[in-house]
């Protein structure tokens, strides 16, 4: 079943929306539906103002029933938006998605990568069809939807977005992934990876006649979103199967190829906790994100400081445990 619930709190909206990838905004009874979470600035729909980034933050598998208070408060996705919003500004718009399907705790992100199996885990990355770029676009822009209509069912004028016509602004983008979260990091960096480069100049134009589209406050297409991304955080991710990380040599050549013709400068930052890079069960979490980070490195060289990698280990005293793996969403350090 469809539902819906945005209350205003403060200068926040604060909401979420379940929503099935079928083609259309309207709720349907059939087809998973894609859940997301959100805290917007109300005065962004008030004065001319943009935002100053769109923190999007795609989540894990669920947990429940551990018993642990800290872990049930940090699996919860309105206190995950809360700490984006802490972690990034307040004039940052905050989104946390979560998979459209669960097959017991595990989330399968099937819409945003088609090859994953049964549980979620992915057989391989491919560009064809840029399914995660298109389905975050096609999320954000409803959620944003809602947000508005939310605005108009409070004020007796329809919500308008207050914006120049002069302006000609996009907003940055912020792309984290937590746990199993972080396979929809490396789609969309194997689709960032493929992109055409010649359409970076042609998705940052913004038509006059469009101002008052969501396209101001989030990108409007692929190109826009993937054109517009800044920040890539790895928060402490994992599987139990390999595809943890991006290993592929032409990907990453792909994104620095792309910086070097004119793209935007991307900064990737790898977080990690005990529980995922010391798993001795599972070693080869650690063995690509090295590789990751090697790769990354080795392109930065040449990059003329448009590509930024920082790796951050949390807890690196403790011995690995759950909590941790929970905690370091609370202790990220994205400076």
């Amino acid at each position: 079943m469809h539902s819906q619930s945005v209350v205003t709190v403060d200068y926040l909206i604060h909401g979420s929306l379940e929503w099935c990838f079928e083609g259309s905004t309207a709720p349907k009874q059939q087809g998973p539906l894609q859940s997301c979470s959100f805290s917007l600035p109300v005065k962004q729909f008030q004065n001319p103002n943009l935002p100053s980034a769109n923190a999007i933050f795609f989540n894990g598998d669920c947990v429940q029933g551990t018993g642990n208070s800290v872990i049930e408060r940090l699996s919860n996705v309105e206190e995950i938006v809360e700490i984006l919003v802490s972690k990034f500004g307040g004039s940052v718009n905050a989104w946390v998605v979560e998979a459209s399907t669960f097959n017991g705790p595990f989330a399968v992100y099937k819409d945003f990568i088609p090859s994953v199996n049964q549980w979620g885990d992915p057989k391989s990355y491919s560009p064809k069809g840029f399914p995660a770029s298109t389905s975050t676009v096609s999320l954000l822009s409803n959620c944003l939807e809602a947000a508005k209509k939310s605005i108009s069912g409070k004020q007796k004028e329809p919500c308008q977005l207050g914006l120049s016509p002069s302006r000609s602004y996009q907003p940055k983008t912020f792309i984290l992934g937590f746990s199993k979260g972080g396979t929809v990091l490396n789609q969309l960096i194997t689709e960032l990876g493929f992109s055409k480069v010649e359409s970076i100049e042609h998705s940052l134009q913004i038509k006059e006649s469009d101002v008052q589209e969501e396209c101001q406050m989030l990108p409007n297409s692929k190109e826009s979103l993937l054109n517009s991304i800044a920040e890539i955080h790895y928060v402490d991710v994992g599987l139990n199967s390999a595809g943890a990380y991006v290993t592929d040599q032409d990907v990453i050549r792909g994104i620095s190829k792309r910086l070097a013709e004119g793209a935007g400068g991307i900064r990737f930052v790898v977080h990690g906790t005990p529980r995922q890079w010391c798993d001795k069960r599972r070693d080869w979490i650690r063995n690509e994100k090295d590789k990751f980070v090697h790769l990354l490195e080795s392109e930065a060289e040449h990059s003329e400081g448009k590509l930024q990698v920082c790796e951050r280990f949390y807890f690196s005293d403790q011995l690995p445990n759950l909590q941790m793996h929970f905690e370091i969403i609370e202790n990220l350090d994205v400076s």
